[in-house]
């Protein structure tokens, strides 16, 4: 397989459809199918704020792992993986060349590396911890989670409820803190990785800034409010965490617009800087400056070269 990862709006969707074109350009062709690796492309109903591909784009080329799942039911890193190598093998199978492309940089790294065989959800011990956070609030569970387990609590925000409460879960239902099931693995060969990060970072939030605006023009605040009046979905469900989505749901509870271009765009330019965090943490990429004139051109040349190897019978 081949991969291209970078910031949101750096121009992965642009770059993946010239990477595929190129390639079925190639004689003989090798077509292309891509697996998005982005953890809200794969709700439905949720398109304007995810920048989800068009459907001439994913008409062009077959897309997968969009569209899947309600936003009320929650996709994992685990689910993630065993999605993703099953459909390597399928796209494998019909001769074709999978191309992840996302950012969600956590589901690259379980891809590459494997997950910890950490403890499933409890159902009951997350309705316990719902209680108590409800009951005294977040800091309390961040307390906790500082005595029980002050490795993980040290590296989560004390606002991340999300987290701090599978943290304690696993806790909870184990009796091992979280840390304890990170052990360090052995080093795999990786695939190709094609990074696109800006070398200056106002470029990138330009970018941020004119997307996030194109999105309150095409409609974003009308399809959080259709979310909203189905009755079934709520503030804290991992799709309704996601950025532009949670700001514009919090705007509409407010019943107060007015600074929702603000903080949707700083939430935006924070997952950035997340994003590019994350992928400096991976040796194996090959860099591209996403804000280069010949950006794409340089992409496309990499995926050409890598293109024959992983295509070979020996692959």
């Amino acid at each position: 397989m081949l991969c291209l990862a970078g910031a949101t709006a750096s121009g992965k969707t642009a770059a993946a459809l010239a990477m595929a074109q190129a390639l079925a350009d190639q004689q003989p062709p090798q077509p292309v199918e891509i697996i998005s690796v982005d953890s809200a492309l794969v709700y439905r109903g949720m398109d304007i704020g995810t920048a989800k591909p068009t459907a001439a784009e994913r008409a062009a080329v077959p897309h997968h792992l969009i569209d899947i799942i309600d936003p009320s039911e929650a996709y994992s890193a685990a689910r993630f993986v065993g999605d993703a190598q099953r459909l390597i093998g399928e796209i494998r199978a019909r001769g074709h060349l999978p191309l992840l492309v996302g950012g969600t940089m956590l589901y690259f790294k379980a891809l590459f590396e494997g997950l910890d065989a950490m403890p499933a959800a409890d159902r009951a011990v997350r309705a316990a911890l719902d209680e108590l956070c409800e009951r005294q609030g977040l800091h309390a569970l961040y307390r906790e989670l500082q005595r029980v387990d002050p490795i993980t609590a040290a590296r989560l925000p004390p606002g991340d409820r999300q987290r701090i409460q599978r943290a304690l879960e696993v806790y909870r239902v184990s009796g091992a803190p979280l840390s304890s099931f990170h052990q360090q693995k052995a080093a795999v060969e990786t695939p190709p990785l094609i990074s696109l990060e800006p070398t200056d970072r106002a470029w990138l939030h330009q970018r941020i800034e004119a997307r996030f605006a194109q999105m309150l023009d095409a409609g974003l605040v009308d399809e959080v409010h259709a979310l909203m009046q189905r009755g079934d979905l709520h503030a804290d469900l991992p799709s309704m965490r996601c950025v532009g989505y949670r700001q514009t749901w919090e705007a509409l509870e407010a019943d107060d617009l007015s600074d929702l271009p603000e903080r949707g765009i700083a939430a935006t330019r924070q997952l950035a800087k997340r994003q590019l965090t994350w992928l400096r943490s991976m040796p194996q990429r090959t860099v591209v400056a996403c804000d280069a004139p010949d950006a794409q051109a340089q992409v496309v040349a990499l995926a050409l070269r890598h293109a024959d190897r992983l295509m070979s019978p020996a692959a």
